[in-house]
């Protein structure tokens, strides 16, 4: 089994995960009638189209925004199989679904965009404001304050959402997809009883990425000093995408040497931080995860009575 074979990630949806191959993206979501809706579409990435875009650094920064958009649409497609599933409206017809179709893209545009310009705001200026009003002055000294900040904001963020019951299930589909994942790079059989016998958390998550992130901008922003006026402060908002291609590098590298002492000991803040995002789910949930996984990876469902398909 290559190496690019094993390259596989995914997300939890509603009710539901997203799985990504190197040539698929697949959708599985759990209908209130126990049947699964799936859906599966070709996608190659932007760094397996051309050799630029598959450049150290460069490549986190656009798998970081593809997995956004990705992200959000599958997050779209569970909310529609929900909203249908409790309306069950008479099928649309063509023109219906043409207007729908625009208005869907129109709103993940928006959502991606408003997603991006919140997490900015929160996780990246507010930090800089509270720093601001301790009065620090030396340039070191600010950036780890100012990072400080950044983590205490994300670990109240994650607690908060924690709060909700729905976010509660999200985290148990989250930890269902850790655990298909690590059956299919342990080269067994993608079964109920393979993947519940994993832990559900994984060195790859993007729990682990986010946290990678964030202590990454501390080093980062400690060559820029200082922020003392807006367009420096602007200036650090360029550096995002340059932050997230060197946190994705290290992940990978984690991920190829997860065995290592030195390297457990890296990867600890993210699996640690894993407890409150990958919950352990029930068989059901695992069960979905399954499907989407081989689906990504070209299983055809066509004459599976519990699967519907999605075109």
């Amino acid at each position: 089994m290559s190496e690019e074979k094993l390259n596989v990630g995914g997300q939890a949806v509603i009710e539901g995960v997203m799985m990504r191959s190197p040539d698929r993206v697949a959708v599985a979501v759990r209908r209130p009638d126990g049947k699964i809706v799936l859906k599966n579409d070709p996608y190659v990435s932007y760094t397996k189209r051309h050799k630029f875009w598959n450049l150290p650094v460069i490549r986190g920064a656009v798998v970081l925004i593809e997995s956004m958009v990705l992200g959000v649409k599958a997050l779209t497609f569970s909310g529609d199989v929900a909203v249908e599933a409790e309306k069950k409206e008479d099928a649309p017809n063509d023109e219906q679904k043409k207007k729908k179709s625009k208005g869907n893209s129109l709103w993940l545009g928006l959502t991606v965009l408003f997603s991006f310009a919140v997490g900015l705001l929160l996780f990246f200026y507010l930090p800089l404001v509270l720093t601001d009003l301790l009065g620090v002055k030396n340039g070191i000294m600010f950036n780890l304050v100012d990072g400080v900040f950044r983590l205490i904001i994300f670990l109240l963020y994650l607690f908060a959402i924690t709060m909700w019951k729905e976010i509660q299930r999200i985290f148990q589909y989250h930890g269902a997809e850790h655990k298909s994942i690590f059956t299919y790079e342990d080269k067994k059989e993608l079964t109920i009883k393979n993947a519940m016998e994993y832990k559900p958390f994984h060195p790859r998550c993007g729990t682990s990425f986010l946290i990678m992130v964030m202590l990454v901008s501390i080093v980062v922003f400690m060559f820029l000093g200082r922020p003392d006026s807006i367009a420096e402060r602007l200036i650090r908002l360029a550096f995002v995408p340059v932050i997230g291609g060197f946190s994705y590098e290290l992940i990978k590298l984690s991920a190829k040497k997860k065995d290592n002492f030195f390297v457990k000991l890296f990867i600890a803040p993210g699996l640690w931080l894993q407890r409150i995002t990958a919950r352990e789910p029930d068989e059901s949930m695992v069960e979905v995860a399954i499907v989407s996984l081989e689906a990504s990876l070209g299983k055809d469902f066509t004459d599976d009575p519990n699967v519907i398909l999605e075109t």
